[in-house]
């Protein structure tokens, strides 16, 4: 699993330390486990030709697999220094376009991932297809790419472990105050092909340590 590019203490008070050991030590790291878990055993049904037992495996791979992935990229947008829209070069023009202005498109995203009912994760997204910006939300862990193939620039976690131990249920004064500290990595130069980013990329492919050759169980990350 990787290692926060910044102490726990880097987004205090907006997020406190105790939160975010707890969310990266606890929570991501626990879909890690699981996906590893998870994808031993999908080698094992491969190598036996079980499809049943493949077929049962997606749901876990799924959720877990999402869960680390999604929070790759929300590590990776979170900063201790808040970084200016306007400094972004080309995803400032995509904004402009997609919502009006910056104060637009901030008000937009709170207020779509505030309405989000249980957990899941709010995303400010590019559609390859119309060349737009995108506001959405996903349930639980589904990952964005996978399951809508929109492009994710921005991952909001809003499931409440992200939050509660400093905002109790107030998930929108969470949201209103992350947004602080919220950047989206190399934004400034090829927005709409962010998704070339090494950063990015991890939400592309399961990348694997080991290779398959039955030597040993195989990890993920």
């Amino acid at each position: 699993m990787p290692n926060l590019p910044y102490d726990y203490n880097a987004l205090e008070p907006t997020i406190s330390s105790e939160t975010m050991s707890i969310h990266h030590t606890k929570h991501h790291n626990t879909y890690v486990s699981n996906l590893n878990i998870a994808l031993q055993e999908l080698d094992s049904a491969v190598h036996n030709n079980e499809i049943t037992k493949i077929v049962s495996l997606q749901d876990a791979i799924k959720f877990n697999g999402g869960g680390h992935l999604n929070h790759i990229l929300f590590w990776d947008n979170l900063t201790p220094t808040s970084k200016p829209i306007k400094d972004f070069g080309m995803l400032n023009d995509s904004i402009l376009d997609s919502f009006g202005t910056v104060d637009g498109m901030k008000e937009k995203l709170i207020q779509k991932f505030s309405k989000l009912q249980g957990s899941g994760w709010g995303w400010l997204a590019y559609n390859s297809i119309n060349g737009k910006l995108e506001v959405t939300t996903t349930k639980n862990q589904d990952p964005l790419l996978a399951t809508t193939g929109l492009i994710p620039l921005l991952g909001v976690d809003v499931w409440e472990h992200a939050y509660y131990v400093d905002y109790r249920n107030n998930r929108h004064e969470y949201l209103i105050k992350l947004f602080r500290h919220c950047s989206v990595p190399q934004a400034h130069s090829n927005a709409p092909r962010l998704w070339l980013s090494p950063s990015v990329r991890w939400l592309i492919f399961v990348r694997r340590t080991t290779p398959s050759t039955g030597s040993g169980p195989r990890r993920c990350f």
